[in-house]
């Protein structure tokens, strides 16, 4: 049901000899049948001083890209980093929002490896309306809670009714102060980002954290989300959990998917069915689950590994240096034209780290629906 038909790279350090220059953390959008933009950082190291956003292009379908560009100038009186995610609005306006990391130690990274707290940070958004050509100076946004830090681990969504979503966690600061926790929450626009006045709470448990939270709006929309469920005290990874809201302000108690995965990212097909690429605890390879939502319950119609040369890194000492010592992730998909999909993700190749595309083939619902029956 889900085959592999291609794959090749977004982005590799075109001389690595010469210069160290590393990917992470891409972001995937279709403008047309045969045009894709595609955002992902780069740096030095994965919380060097260097580490910037960027942006390139694909008119062949994804086969070939153009060099990457910055997504945006960002320049400050202290020193900064950041990191966005870019998705596009019904009006053709490409969206990208994220984290401005305040680097003023220079000899310190993005978290404190003692207790995972976050430097200081904003949260900001810019648009593009030349299909990523370029961008507005970037808005600060003012979120409806304390975090006093966010995670940046997804793009907006934005819902059928014209709200927009982001979903994200909220995360300690340096010295470990989180008023509310580390709860899966998303704030919420009415006005197409100028303002963010409410959240929803997602998934939370005073003892986990729910990293990496993938959220979607169902054809029926309904929303959907999965997260990592991590429990910090033991390392352990929690089974995959998901969660609906049926009314888009609660959310019902999380319920099992069947996977233990790590970074999982959802994508609705057009048939409705619901695609989950993710990297699985304690196995190899990046894998793609075929799912459908009936009524309340996540039923899994097809499992397997789509990519499978890079061996997950061990995890040792803190969660941060766990974090740290990861080789692949952070999948994001989207479909195409003619029905296949297309993933993007980074992983570690000959010591670099890369941004890789898969084309996939995930078969065809009606096709499904005859074999079933019989």
């Amino acid at each position: 049901m889900i085959s592999c038909k291609a794959t090749g790279l977004v982005y590799r350090n075109p001389k690595p000899h010469l210069r160290a220059v590393h990917a992470w953390h891409p972001s995937i959008v279709s403008l047309s049948s045969r045009e894709l933009a595609c955002s992902f950082d780069l740096g030095q190291a994965a919380e060097s001083l260097d580490y910037r956003t960027y942006i390139v292009h694909s008119t062949d379908g994804g086969y070939s890209w153009s060099p990457p560009q910055p997504i945006i100038d960002d320049p400050q009186s202290r020193p900064t980093t950041h990191t966005l995610r870019i998705s596009a609005v019904d009006d053709g306006t490409l969206v990208a929002i994220g984290g401005r990391f305040y680097r003023d130690n220079p000899e310190e990274g993005l978290t404190n490896r003692a207790n995972m707290g976050f430097v200081p940070m904003d949260v900001m958004l810019s648009r593009s309306r030349d299909r990523g050509q370029s961008w507005d100076s970037p808005l600060t946004l003012q979120p409806p809670l304390i975090g006093p830090a966010f995670e940046v681990c997804h793009a907006i969504v934005e819902r059928h009714d014209g709200s927009w979503l982001w979903p994200t966690q909220t995360w300690s600061g340096w010295d470990g102060e989180a008023p509310n926790g580390m709860r899966a929450i998303a704030l919420v626009s009415y006005d197409r980002g100028s303002t963010w006045p409410q959240y929803l709470d997602v998934m939370h448990a005073s003892d986990l954290i729910h990293f990496e939270q993938s959220l979607v709006e169902l054809h029926d929309g309904r929303l959907l989300a999965v997260t990592w469920r991590y429990d910090p005290r033991t390392q352990r990874t929690h089974p995959t959990p998901y969660a609906i809201s049926s009314d888009g302000r609660t959310f019902s108690q999380p319920s099992e998917t069947g996977l233990r995965a790590q970074t999982a990212k959802l994508l609705v097909l057009r048939d409705g069915r619901v695609l989950c690429i993710y990297r699985p605890d304690g196995r190899d390879g990046l894998w793609a689950c075929l799912a459908r939502i009936t009524g309340d319950r996540w039923e899994t119609l097809h499992n397997t590994m789509i990519w499978g040369r890079a061996p997950i890194g061990p995890a040792a000492g803190t969660t941060s240096e766990m974090l740290a010592s990861l080789k692949f992730g952070y999948p994001q998909i989207t479909q195409l034209a003619g029905g296949n999909v297309l993933i993007v993700f980074w992983c570690l190749e000959q010591e670099v780290q890369n941004i890789r595309w898969i084309r996939v083939d995930v078969g065809d619902s009606e096709r499904q629906s005859v074999t079933e029956a019989m």
